[in-house]
């Protein structure tokens, strides 16, 4: 492979996973893959540099980078974001890094330079209101314990507590615990001792979409959907405007249920992604060239 080969490297993604592509100079993609996920708040630089030069490294050998895009969680303080700016610089020797959060990378990915607003439902949850270039407003979505409303970590709470409390049809809670194994002591060491709770409870998800003809499990759902639109989108005093972007896994697989939610509370939805990463692919390909060219030495 010719070593003069310059990429623009895109990443995208949470704490769950990270999709990469990488673009040649005339936006032609020339890799695409998958890695687990990297959240800037909980992992420390050495964590991440490892976890780069274990799982990334590898699947650029033979490219240079000229320049990589990161949109990951956690990546929202300027401290933060310098901080994975100098690791992946170091584990993946590229010449230019910038990192953002994943929900500017959303933004790009659904609106491209175009003002609308942005949500994700995955994992976690997050929204905001975009305009054009920028995240000009962000409710915060606080976690999993004060807020993500909508999110898999939310809805595999509340469903867990359900089974639990014995809230749910005894054959249902019953499903539950066999199909995954578990008992009260493991789903309590999972919450409140396992090394991403979250992951752990956004895991479930599966179940309530295969279960979701039950009443109990629909209106589980739909009543956390209507509680993130009540609770985040209704504080953007433009979203009479502009229809209402999803991206996310979550957002995805239950988007019939959210867009009834999106009724109930009266919004309407727009477009509703997996990935935001094609949207990306096709902002960033006509500026690939740029991006990726040589630094001229001073």
């Amino acid at each position: 492979m010719d070593m003069s080969e310059r990429l623009l490297l895109l990443a995208d993604g949470g704490a769950t996973h990270i999709e990469w592509v990488g673009l040649d100079a005339d936006g032609n993609l020339r890799c695409r893959f998958e890695t687990s996920g990297i959240n800037a708040v909980l992992m420390t630089d050495d964590e991440i540099y490892r976890r780069l030069k274990a799982e990334v490294a590898p699947r650029i050998d033979g490219f240079e980078i000229g320049c990589v895009k990161f949109f990951g969680a956690g990546c929202v303080s300027d401290d933060i974001k310098s901080m994975v700016e100098r690791t992946i610089a170091k584990a993946l020797r590229a010449e230019t890094v910038t990192a953002d959060s994943d929900l500017l990378g959303a933004a790009i990915g659904l609106c491209g330079d175009k003002q609308g607003i942005v949500c994700i439902l995955g994992t976690g949850s997050n929204s905001c209101y975009y305009d054009g270039v920028r995240l000009a407003h962000n409710v915060s979505p606080l976690g999993y314990i004060l807020g993500d409303e909508g999110s898999g970590a939310v809805l595999g709470r509340r469903l867990v507590g359900d089974v639990l409390k014995k809230q749910l049809p005894e054959r249902l809670c019953r499903d539950f615990l066999d199909r995954y194994g578990l008992d009260v002591t493991s789903i309590v060491k999972g919450v409140y001792r396992g090394e991403s709770p979250s992951r752990f409870l956004a895991s479930f998800a599966p179940f309530l979409r295969e279960n979701i003809h039950h009443p109990e499990l629909k209106q589980l759902v739909l009543s956390e959907f209507c509680s993130f639109f009540r609770r985040n989108v209704s504080h953007y005093d433009v979203y009479g405007y502009f229809p209402i972007n999803f991206t996310g896994s979550i957002a995805y697989h239950f988007s019939d249920i959210l867009d009834e939610a999106a009724r109930l509370t009266g919004y309407e939805l727009g477009v509703i992604m997996q990935s935001p990463v094609e949207g990306m692919i096709e902002y960033y390909s006509s500026r690939a060239a740029s991006l990726s060219a040589r630094k001229r030495p001073v």
